[in-house]
């Protein structure tokens, strides 16, 4: 059920959060907005990255700075919770050298699609976050999986992914620290510029209402509220009762403006606007980057994307 009221932090950390963690752990800077140059410069005999999804796959362009092929499983605009491996996927699975997953139960797939990758070596990219538990009955104890909402904690991600690839190319560990290091830098500006951004938010406006509960981390970094329809995508279904208390939360509150996210339908956000005389605000992307062309095609530009939605929606004054 949505929950108007902030997350706190739980005190168990990503690595060990669920079962499909432990089945998992085995054995130059990027530009600041724009695409990735294309993977395949690094040549087809550098070793193979296969990350989960588009937004992993654009940090580890980011550190592998030319010297590995790094490509994402998914394709943009895909839905991760409950993708379904394509046969070809499998077969590239069995090409790849190093595979990068999120973890926290974010890929419930991951375990068939890392069978097909025999010797690969696997990297849980999530390790070390301290983690926002679900706080809905249905996914009571569950750990909310999108860490990497925060650019905070995408610095975790980053050492995570630096540290993947020193153990695949010991002989290019320089170049994956210098990248690592520009890369968080970029991320460390980030949060600065994100935070005087979503600070011109109004006091009273400072309630994010989306579709998915995908950005419990973004809200607790910068003192957002957050109310949601379903917790994550692999349980979407929006009951009456959640469906109900959305309605009400944004009525009480005179929230004006609700979101959803790029991967997922938005016609149940747009009742809740109906409903309540607010308007629908746009669009966020969090499970996948847009295309090159779109207004997310790097990670960066994802949050910039979304603190803009944000703040444009939750400051205007008008509601229908």
């Amino acid at each position: 059920m949505p929950s108007p009221l902030p997350h706190r932090r739980g005190s168990r950390k990503a690595g060990w959060a669920g079962p499909l963690l432990a089945l998992l752990i085995t054995g130059c800077g990027a530009p600041a907005s724009g695409p990735r140059p294309d993977a395949s410069a690094a040549g087809d005999d550098s070793p193979l990255v296969l990350t989960s999804f588009t937004v992993l796959a654009d940090m580890a362009s980011a550190v592998a700075c030319g010297r590995l092929r790094v490509e994402s499983v998914t394709r943009p605009g895909a839905e991760i919770h409950g993708y379904e491996p394509t046969p070809s996927d499998l077969r590239r699975a069995q090409d790849a050298q190093l595979v990068l997953v999120n973890g926290l139960n974010l890929e419930l797939w991951a375990q068939r699609f890392l069978d097909n990758a025999g010797d690969a070596q696997r990297a849980v990219v999530s390790e070390g976050v301290e983690v926002i538990p679900i706080s809905t009955d249905a996914a009571a104890g569950k750990p909310n999986p999108h860490a990497w909402m925060s650019p905070r904690l995408a610095r975790l991600y980053v050492a995570n992914i630096r540290d993947a690839f020193i153990r695949l190319d010991p002989a290019n560990a320089a170049t994956y620290r210098r990248c690592a290091d520009a890369y968080t830098a970029e991320l460390e500006a980030l949060d600065t510029e994100l935070r005087e951004q979503l600070a011109a938010v109004p006091q009273d406006r400072r309630l994010l209402v989306s579709c998915e509960g995908a950005l419990s981390y973004l809200a607790a970094d910068y003192g957002l509220e957050e109310a949601y329809l379903w917790p994550v995508n692999a349980e979407s279904e929006v009951t009456p009762q959640r469906m109900e208390r959305v309605i009400r939360t944004v009525r009480e509150r005179r929230v004006p403006a609700v979101f959803c996210e790029s991967t997922v339908d938005d016609r149940p956000q747009r009742r809740v606007a109906e409903e309540t005389g607010a308007r629908f605000g746009g669009v966020f992307y969090v499970d996948s980057l847009s295309e090159p062309n779109g207004p997310a095609p790097t990670y960066l530009d994802m949050l910039r994307h979304n603190a803009k939605t944000l703040v444009q929606g939750l400051r205007a004054d008008d509601r229908v």
